[in-house]
């Protein structure tokens, strides 16, 4: 069983009018009108042309990999999971604000600790924990953050 067996690709007048629309305008990222033109290629409903993989890769220059990807979307989740991209949900959120970021800056600058020549990356990350600017935090922010505001 091919994926164009699997994944049919059929629009409803709404969605049908609202790609054609887009298609028309340009005024969108390449990618999503890439996207609906396949859909609309890819239509199987009455009177829709209906293409094959291939065709469709063919006539839009893209890999027919990525019209298979767009029909299990549509198939999937829709209209709008075909069109756009998933967000990332990776993302990596500051450790320490700017104020805190400050402290930490404010705290290197000064003298260090007695008995020790400077401070270190450990040592500031303590410090930063006893004073209660945060708290935990790794050496391995305290570098990031001073290798930022040098």
């Amino acid at each position: 069983m091919a994926l164009k067996d699997k994944y049919v690709v059929r629009l409803t007048a709404a969605d049908r009018r609202e790609l054609e629309r887009m298609a028309r305008s340009g005024r969108h990222p390449a990618r999503t009108l890439v996207h609906a033109r396949i859909l609309l290629k890819a239509d199987a409903a009455e009177g829709s042309p209906g293409w094959d993989d291939a065709a469709i890769a063919e006539a839009l220059d893209c890999g027919a990999r990525t019209v298979a990807r767009v029909r299990k979307r549509y198939a999937e989740g829709g209209l709008g999971a075909a069109l756009h991209r998933k967000k990332p949900t990776g993302r990596q959120y500051r450790k320490l604000d700017g104020d805190q970021e400050a402290r930490l800056v404010a705290l290197a600058c000064s003298a260090p600790p007695a008995g020790k020549a400077r401070w270190t990356l450990k040592m500031l990350a303590d410090r930063l924990v006893e004073l209660e600017v945060v708290d935990a935090v790794s050496d391995e922010t305290v570098r990031r953050t001073l290798k930022k505001t040098r």
